[in-house]
């Protein structure tokens, strides 16, 4: 994938330099502005700032992702990076060619963790983009099946890496990013998503693993916080619970409503930054941690108020291509920052 380029005007430093100097001069709470009819509209209200000195009972983690693994730099030093860094934990991705893949068995994921453990740092959860190639709902039986047998392979990996965390993607209406996936009708993708997760249930229970399923507005299925409560609650386990991920829903919504109404169903948490200010829907919309406008000081004030202090995993899909240490290290500061360790 391409380098993220973030969209911006070459003088919108100065305009906002301009405009805060001058309502802070003025001493405006909220501007008054004529509509395009000629009615009288109220703007939005500034963002709230985040409460001087407050802490979030919370942990620091990262994807692999952000690393530039396996090509510029191994497991291991990604870890010890990530360690370096000030994370509490990190979230690997399984693929097909790596050592998080079919490849590796017990012997090598359970070394993995041994080494986790030797740098002293969590293995946050487990997840995978072959979800998308793989779906559980595609309408090619192979896939369908070659999916599943995935999945159950990951959840195996997720126990023998010591971690109880296995992100899921149950389903797909369309895959926008895709041209061999046909699109799936709504009431077929939900069949066919429990029916899936009704089969890999048995083994999570099993090994103590949590189907996490997460939310991805783009692919057109659990798009409301109800249609996902009601996912999750349908399976009666406690083992089928909620990966939430912010970035994923805020081109048309908003994450702190999200976190209200799922609750302690919300059992791993992504970080995703996204501007509402832009056009793109692809990954290139995602960008570095509080370089967007979602509302953290709302969404770290819900996830508090549902009591949960598990990980916040900021997950970015472009390693920077020089000095790929700094995006870690930079994103380890804002996290702190968020969570009042600064």
């Amino acid at each position: 994938m391409s380098e993220l380029i973030p969209l911006q005007d070459s003088n919108g430093m100065s305009r906002r330099t301009v405009l805060g100097t001058a309502l802070a001069a003025a001493g405006v709470a909220s501007a008054v502005m004529r509509g395009p009819w000629g009615t009288v509209a109220a703007a939005e209200p500034a963002t709230p700032a985040a409460q001087p000195g407050k802490r979030y009972q919370m942990k620091k983690s990262i994807n692999l992702w952000a690393f530039p693994f396996p090509d510029k730099m191994s497991l291991e030093q990604s870890l010890r990076l990530a360690k370096d860094a000030g994370f509490d934990g990190i979230e690997l991705n399984y693929d097909l060619d790596s050592e998080l893949s079919p490849k590796s068995g017990t012997a090598e994921f359970t070394a993995i963790r041994r080494l986790a453990d030797k740098i002293g740092i969590e293995i946050s959860g487990l997840c995978s983009f072959m979800f998308w190639p793989y779906p559980l709902t595609s309408h090619d039986l192979e896939k369908r099946a070659r999916g599943l047998e995935l999945a159950s392979l990951m959840t195996r990996a997720a126990h023998d890496l010591g971690t109880d965390n296995l992100l899921v993607v149950p389903g797909a209406v369309h895959i926008p990013w895709r041209t061999d996936y046909e699109p799936v009708a709504n009431d077929v993708c939900d069949q066919r998503a429990k029916a899936a997760i009704a089969k890999l249930l048995p083994q999570a229970e099993k090994l103590k693993i949590h189907l996490n399923i997460e939310n991805i507005f783009f692919n057109g299925y659990l798009m409301t916080p109800m249609e996902m409560g009601a996912f999750v609650d349908g399976f009666h386990s406690e083992f089928v619970h909620v990966h939430f991920d912010t970035g994923n829903i805020m081109q048309y919504q908003f994450p702190e409503h999200w976190i209200a109404y799922l609750g302690q169903r919300i059992r791993n948490v992504h970080l995703k930054e996204f501007t509402k200010k832009g056009t793109d829907s692809s990954l290139e919309a995602f960008r570095p941690l509080l370089d967007g406008t979602t509302n953290w000081p709302a969404v770290l004030d819900a996830l508090e108020t549902n009591g949960y202090q598990r990980y916040l995993t900021f997950e970015y899909f472009h390693p920077y291509q020089h000095w790929p240490e700094a995006l870690i290290y930079q994103t380890s500061d804002s996290l702190d920052r968020m969570l009042g360790r600064k």
